[in-house]
């Protein structure tokens, strides 16, 4: 039986089944493993680590402790609060904006390759081209909410710095719009989401491409990026928002984040943005030493890290801007149809329009047809999540993008090297 239990209660004996938190928060390379010496226990108990779910038939249980059935309930308690608050109407269809966010993904990712390289040299940063690049993402999500932050995930490992600056800054421009920020915060916010991690840029190459765990001094090392990146900013004399979103997006509202071990109260709301934001774009897309998560699954997990890692209203919000099973979700349906969600319906986060491609029940691929569930409700509806590790389809994402990953990048040749 699965169990999450504070990490004070962990004992020598115990099967991790999982750590509750980020890569960062730990120096394990392993996601399940048994926890057999004093050493590695205290290792656990010494890292940022709060929680963990452990395994009680494949290791010692405690008393005490959530049964998974119980934060299976509370998560998804947690992400139908959304469901009362409507997400904004889409303007365009998803295929046509496809297209153009394909274009405008290319053309961001070459002025970030320029943007980084020119911040490692030490030149100015362009404020008004950053302005420019912003205006035109937030433009991408007023035609339709969901196309870019969707594509961007496609891209590949070695491209990922440039495309996650990219992903957060569409990420917090829909959440700032989802909260009800004027234009100019809207705005403020996109110039973060693209300057947040800068501190990466500024550091070694093998540091942010390692295929494997880092080791502790790396790790403590990579940790210095928000301090790098908020002293770069602020020479710069870009304004105290962005400075504080740059050195403040690891922090998280139980004190256990980074590097000041802020909470509550003491982030501000552009930074407790960028958190979430930062966090589910890392989830959902293939880095050099892990594998991405499909989208329902990364908020799933974020709704269980809530509100010790993530501020609940934020999250909230998030959740309301991206849909409890955001587009490229799989999802099984009540009829045993498997499918992949492509539109969030204006009226419900629980009934979007679904593509079909797969019976559960004779294992067998079946006609692709696209349902809107608004109108089957009473007769088909999604039951879940479905794990994409089940399964094995490959290429899922063709279904709902037209793209294939897999390539080098989809994004206008290889990616420049850091």
């Amino acid at each position: 039986m699965l169990k999450r239990i504070p990490v004070t209660d962990a004992r020598v004996g115990m099967f991790v089944h999982e750590l509750c938190g980020s890569w960062m928060d730990h120096s394990f390379w392993k996601v399940k493993f048994l926890l057999d010496s004093a050493k590695d226990l205290q290792r656990l108990q010494n890292s940022a680590i709060r929680e963990l779910w452990i395994d009680t038939e494949k290791g010692l249980d405690v008393p005490g402790g959530d049964s998974h059935a119980l934060i299976e309930a509370r998560t998804n308690a947690r992400l139908l609060a959304a469901e009362h608050e409507l997400p904004g109407k889409a303007r365009a269809q998803l295929a046509d904006e496809m297209g153009l966010a394909l274009k405008l993904s290319a053309r961001t990712k070459e002025r970030l390759v320029g943007l980084f390289s020119d911040m490692r040299s030490g030149a100015p940063i362009d404020s008004a081209q950053l302005a420019g690049q912003v205006a035109e993402i937030n433009q991408s999500l007023q035609r339709h909410p969901h196309a870019l932050i969707s594509l961007v995930r496609l891209r590949s490992a070695d491209e990922y710095q440039y495309m996650h600056a990219l992903a957060v800054s569409a990420l917090m421009i829909a959440l700032a719009r989802q909260l009800g920020m004027d234009e100019a915060h809207v705005s403020e916010a996109g110039v973060a989401g693209l300057l947040h991690d800068i501190g990466e840029a500024l550091m070694p190459a093998e540091l942010l491409n390692c295929p494997g765990k880092l080791s502790r001094i790396d790790s403590t090392l990579l940790r210095d990026h928000p301090a790098l990146g908020a002293e770069t900013l602020e020479k710069q004399g870009l304004s105290p928002a962005l400075v504080d979103v740059c050195l403040h997006h690891h922090e998280k509202p139980d004190g256990s984040g980074y590097p000041e071990r802020l909470a509550g109260e003491q982030i501000s709301q552009l930074a407790k943005m960028c958190a979430v934001c930062d966090v589910y774009d890392a989830l959902t897309c293939d880095r050099p030493y892990q594998k991405g998560l499909d989208p329902a699954e990364a908020m799933r997990k974020m709704a269980e890290w809530c509100p010790a890692q993530f501020d609940e209203q934020v999250f909230r919000a998030f959740v309301k801007a991206l849909g409890i099973y955001p587009t490229g979700a799989l999802v099984r349906l009540e009829s045993g149809k498997l499918g992949v969600v492509l539109e969030q319906n204006e009226h419900s986060l629980l009934t979007p329009k679904v593509k079909v491609f797969f019976s559960a029940r004779s294992k067998a691929p079946i006609e692709q047809e696209i349902l809107d569930l608004s109108k089957l409700v009473g007769r088909e509806r999604i039951v879940g999540r479905e794990p994409l590790e089940d399964w094995g389809f490959r290429n899922l994402e063709e279904l709902w993008s037209g793209e294939r990953k897999g390539r080098a990048t989809l994004f206008g040749g290889a990616a420049a090297p850091l």
